[in-house]
């Protein structure tokens, strides 16, 4: 933690001249559009492994009409139909999944009052009026909703609110045009690999962005940036994947 502590007060400085006051944020959300970039190659074969699931829904359908009768048949025939055309039933779940280390480090980083045994300087920054180290319920305690820090977070809660009507909206599309490449009356088996999972999270996934208000509202402001910036980022990138 020590040396990525060092690491984002030396960004931090690099974007002072920018940012002022702010420029811890900034670094932050510097950081974290370069861990969407590293993980954008694992975004796009996500994308391209939705786009080739849509294509054998209907193969899968006459697999279903063909052994629906014999549920071991008929798994063992879509496992080798996956892994004929190179399909991993649940490889949409990684680029979520290899976030989560980047977003627990921030979250630890800005909770801890010490590091390596000195004082936490990051907890000095802030981001205009709300420390970065501070949650929603400081804000509230100290000015209110509408204080210097509530502001910001009325901000950030405005920017997530945009961000999940986009996202519910585009889940949703997704979804219609996933059912609609599926051949009439094959929904989703529960002997297919990964089918009753798909087909529950294809269901809750246009809820999912609106859990983010949740979010940002518990953990460190600075966490909460890296979930806001993440969020945008995902929506902006999904809409341009999944055209």
């Amino acid at each position: 933690m020590s040396v990525f502590a060092s690491l984002v007060e030396q960004l931090a400085d690099l974007l002072r001249p920018l940012f002022g006051l702010s420029a811890a944020a900034a670094a932050i959300i510097a950081f974290t559009a370069l861990v969407r970039l590293l993980v954008h190659p694992l975004s796009r074969a996500a994308a391209r492994g939705q786009k080739a699931r849509a294509a054998l829904q209907p193969r899968i359908a006459e697999l279903r009409r063909k052994h629906g009768k014999n549920p071991e048949k008929l798994q063992k025939a879509v496992m080798e139909l996956h892994a004929e055309e190179k399909v991993s039933p649940l490889s949409g779940c990684l680029p979520s999944l290899l976030q989560l280390p980047a977003f627990f480090l921030l979250y630890h980083l800005f909770s801890s009052g010490s590091i390596g045994g000195e004082p936490n300087a990051l907890l000095t920054h802030q981001l205009l009026d709300a420390p970065l180290g501070g949650r929603w319920a400081d804000a509230l305690a100290d000015g209110g909703a509408f204080g210097g820090a509530g502001v910001v977070y009325l901000g950030l809660f405005a920017v997530v609110a945009v961000v999940a009507y986009f996202s519910y909206r585009l889940s949703r599309r997704m979804t219609e045009a996933s059912a609609a490449t599926a051949a009439p009356g094959a929904g989703a088996d529960p002997q297919v690999p990964g089918a009753a999972a798909m087909g529950g999270v294809m269901k809750v996934m246009p809820f999912m962005s609106f859990f983010t208000l949740v979010t940002v509202a518990v953990v460190p402001l600075a966490a909460a940036l890296y979930v806001v910036t993440s969020t945008t980022w995902s929506v902006i990138e999904r809409s341009v994947l999944y055209r």
